[in-house]
């Protein structure tokens, strides 16, 4: 009898499941919520996250600050006399810059101011001529009817008048002529002194003191840090949704996070970096590639937000775009 009765109890335990079975389920079917309600979140996140931002900004680091930089040049040939900037000097609009020697120059005016005197006194004697022999025709005119002038010498004296008016008219020309040498050589001897033509910082100072220089020679250059802008490279396929006017934010990495500038979208460039490179990219080729390009932006700064922080050309930015900001 006692045979029977522990067989049973063994099919009866091995029908059972055992308790370390039944935890270790308990324990998968947790972690396998756990794994689900994860997903869910990251899904959730990740929808939020593109319906508040992922949709609404485009960005990118690479961007750059840009003037455009004003290039002083020399305007005529002469020694350097004088120069009042150095490099990194602030300077405002019409503060001296380089003095070249003016005594060529000066000679130049005092020689075309004689010629335009000179000329004026052939103008002067040109135009009594021309009321001499209208007074002469004017009188044989009036004798040819008595037959005491003959039709030759009328002929004759109108041909006296014809030459005076042209000489007067020469003289005027040859006035017109000597003023505008005048002017030339006034403007030349102004062009001694070079001034700054804009507000900004001092940068490149190529000219040294006794040098001579060659008109259109580059003696330095002025940039107006007040008027920096920023080039913003963006992907070609950020730029769907990308308006001039659009609102943007930036960084430079200057300042760090703390400082953040404003600008509004101002325009787009003609084309990519690759279109103009010196020598583009030919893809009419077997070995072809398709390499995303990006295309500049040109962002205008906050001036107020630009004097309370000076920027510098060339620096990076971080530019962040609103895509729904007012257009």
């Amino acid at each position: 009898m006692d045979q029977p009765i522990e067989g049973f109890k063994s099919t009866v335990s091995a029908a059972l499941p055992n308790e370390p079975d039944k935890k270790m389920r308990k324990k998968r079917l947790a972690l396998f919520a756990l794994l689900a309600l994860t997903v869910a979140l990251a899904g959730a996140g990740s929808w939020a996250y593109w319906t508040r931002v992922g949709s609404r900004y485009v960005s990118t680091d690479n961007a750059y600050t840009a003037a455009e930089v004003a290039v002083v040049t020399s305007e005529i040939d002469g020694p350097v006399l004088q120069v009042s900037v150095v490099d990194s000097q602030e300077v405002k609009r019409g503060d001296l810059l380089v003095v070249i020697d003016g005594t060529d120059a000066r000679l130049a005016l005092r020689q075309a101011e004689a010629d335009l005197a000179r000329a004026q006194a052939q103008l002067l004697a040109a135009t009594a001529d021309v009321e001499r022999s209208s007074v002469d025709l004017k009188r044989r005119q009036a004798l040819v009817e008595s037959g005491s002038v003959s039709g030759d010498e009328l002929t004759h004296v109108k041909n006296g008048a014809s030459d005076a008016r042209a000489a007067r008219d020469a003289a005027r020309a040859a006035v017109a002529l000597a003023r505008a040498r005048v002017d030339k050589a006034g403007v030349d001897l102004a062009r001694t002194v070079i001034r700054s033509p804009v507000d900004g910082v001092v940068a490149r100072r190529q000219v040294q003191l006794g040098q001579r220089v060659q008109p259109s020679m580059p003696l330095l250059s002025v940039v107006p840090v007040r008027d920096m802008y920023v080039n913003a490279n963006f992907k070609e396929v950020q730029l769907k949704k990308v308006r001039a006017g659009q609102s943007v934010e930036l960084v430079s990495d200057l300042y760090g996070h703390k400082v953040a500038f404003h600008g509004v979208v101002a325009g787009f460039s003609g084309g990519t970096g690759a279109a103009f490179a010196l020598i583009p990219a030919q893809n009419a080729t077997g070995n072809w590639i398709k390499v995303v390009q990006r295309l500049p932006v040109r962002i205008r700064l906050n001036p107020d937000e630009l004097a309370a922080h000076p920027l510098r050309v060339g620096l990076s930015m971080n530019a962040t775009v609103d895509l729904r900001s007012d257009s």
